[in-house]
């Protein structure tokens, strides 16, 4: 390393592109080095399924002919600095797994939009990152490669779905990462890990390339460890995109108004929230802190109802499902995915691939979807469900006309341990606070306010704005990160020397990758990483 003191995946952007432009360092030391530490500390954490070497090279080299070029600019806004993605985000040549044995041979011959465009913003991307198989669930546990872990607490998940993204930017094996928020997923896991994490209105990013949970809920965002970062990220990945008929003209410049404070703006507080039955007191006392803090710099903080959203859970159960039964039918053995062999038929082959290739939650949604989408059940249980979106979304709106943006809790807990969530209905509980925003569509993030004081782990607050007005919950955002401060990475891994003493990972690199192959490391009843259980496991099967 040029200078001791430069981890480059702990580094802000700003940072990077500070020593970039004082030619500090070189692209090509940030990813050689970001790699190295990716290497050997993802063992404890278990953050990444694949490691994108040659990609990250050959993006180092146009970032350095920038340099050397004196126009650094034309590299981009993210130049040099260390990305990875979610594995349900499709890069070409890459494994694209979504955590399933369904999509264990599966090498992407194409690029997501959000991902390409991160790296067209000149991002070094580092791999992909492991998440609850499709997205269904809220801890990581489900991943048919194994848990991740919290970087706070090993002990403890990281959130979920987007669980590797958020615990890799809290253990600084990357400075930026990207998730997808259909429930919750960006903004949970970001509240255990204590770091930002942004789902911007549906709309705002592309969901080209990204493979489908809830098409109408599903939406990309980043995870950082300062406001500013998230902005610069947003900036990079939002827009139109032609391949994606749901994307929006969005030309926002999301770091423009970061400086401005809250002072004039009025903050919503909703009680429903506040007093909800499993809100633990340290989470409710740190939101509470947050309100005052907001007030002292000047907001005006205004009771807001938002009479339908105890119902969104329902409404929620009823439309995931019903979605990801649809969205998932395509995955038929037939084209690509996991073929299990021996069957004389087509139909024996389809049921038994299927069977074996999805986990046991990715089962429970698909049977919940096929039963609530069936000829009798559909009218009983789908439109209502749609008419409870119309109210929620409603709902929101009214509360608009009043506050400028809504302060709440993220989730009702800190990160608990592996296996003391076993019952789904339990688990679906984590994402009590976030549902909503998604079916109303609004945008919502969650910011880090230090640790909670009976148990020590982070703690995050919702900011939730209104649709296309995501300036306005990172303008609150930034104001409260004066307060708080940006981000620390996790204290065991901090610094050149981390605490952490973990054997070095040994995660496959996408130039091995070929398409029918199996990325390795799929899990089986006896399979599971340290202390954290497979889902067959947990699933009792």
């Amino acid at each position: 390393m040029t200078q001791a003191s430069n981890v480059f995946t702990c580094m802000s952007v700003r940072a990077i592109r500070e020593g970039l432009a004082a030619k500090e360092f070189s692209a090509r030391e940030i990813a050689e080095e970001s790699l190295a530490r990716v290497r050997a500390l993802d063992g404890a954490t278990h953050a990444y399924l694949e490691t994108t070497q040659q990609l990250a090279f050959e993006q180092a080299s146009k970032v350095d002919a920038a340099v050397a070029a004196g126009n650094l600019a034309a590299a981009g806004p993210l130049a040099g600095v260390p990305v990875a993605f979610k594995d349900n985000m499709n890069l070409a040549g890459t494994h694209t797994t979504c955590s399933s044995r369904m999509l264990a041979n599966y090498v992407s011959p194409y690029t997501a939009t959000c991902a390409a465009r991160t790296i067209e913003a000149g991002g070094i991307p580092l791999g992909k990152l492991n998440m609850d198989e499709f997205a269904f669930g809220s801890s990581t546990e489900t991943s048919a490669f194994g848990a991740t872990k919290n970087p706070w607490d090993l002990s403890r998940v990281p959130g979920g779905s987007s669980g590797g993204s958020a615990s890799a930017v809290a253990a600084g094996l990357a400075t930026i990462s990207l998730g997808s928020d259909t429930g919750g997923s960006i903004r949970q896991p970001g509240s255990f890990c204590g770091i930002v994490a942004v789902k911007p209105t549906y709309g705002v990013v592309s969901r080209y390339g990204v493979v489908a949970f809830g098409s109408s809920l599903d939406q990309v965002g980043p995870f950082a460890r300062s406001v500013e970062d998230a902005a610069y990220a947003l900036n990079a990945i939002s827009g139109r995109d032609a391949l994606d008929c749901t994307s929006q003209d969005v030309r926002t410049d999301f770091t423009a108004n970061l400086a401005e404070g809250v002072r004039g703006m009025k903050i919503g507080i909703v009680p429903a929230f506040m007093d909800a039955q499993g809100l633990t007191s340290e989470v409710k006392a740190k939101v509470e802190e947050a309100a005052d803090h907001l007030r002292a710099l000047g907001a005006e903080l205004v009771e807001v109802d938002l009479p339908n959203a105890q119902a969104a859970m329902s409404a929620y159960y009823v439309l995931g499902p019903c979605e990801a039964f649809s969205n998932l039918a395509r995955f038929d053995s037939v084209r690509y995915g996991y073929c299990d062999p021996g069957h004389k038929d087509l139909g024996g082959q389809y049921e038994a691939s299927r069977a074996k290739g999805f986990g046991p939650e990715a089962r429970r949604r698909i049977m919940l979807g096929s039963y609530l989408l069936s000829a009798g059940v559909y009218e009983q249980y789908y439109y209502p469900a749609q008419q409870v979106r119309t109210l929620i979304t409603q709902d929101y709106a009214r509360a608009y006309e009043q506050v400028d943006c809504i302060l709440s809790p993220v989730a009702p807990r800190t990160a608990f341990t592996f296996g003391e969530v076993s019952d789904p209905t339990e688990m679906y509980l984590s994402d009590m606070f976030t549902i909503s925003i998604n079916i109303a569509g609004n945008g919502g993030m969650s910011l880090p306010v230090g640790l909670g004081a009976e148990t020590g782990l982070p703690v995050g607050v919702q900011l939730i704005a209104p649709p296309f007005k995501d300036e306005n919950m990172l303008r609150v955002a930034a104001a409260l990160e004066t307060v708080y401060g940006p981000a620390p990475v996790a204290p065991d891994f901090a610094g050149e020397i981390p605490a952490i003493k973990a054997a070095p990972a040994t995660i496959p690199d996408a130039a091995d990758a070929v398409p029918g192959v199996d990325l390795p490391g799929l899990l089986t009843e006896k399979g599971a990483a340290d202390g954290a259980p497979s889902q067959v496991e947990r699933a009792g099967e």
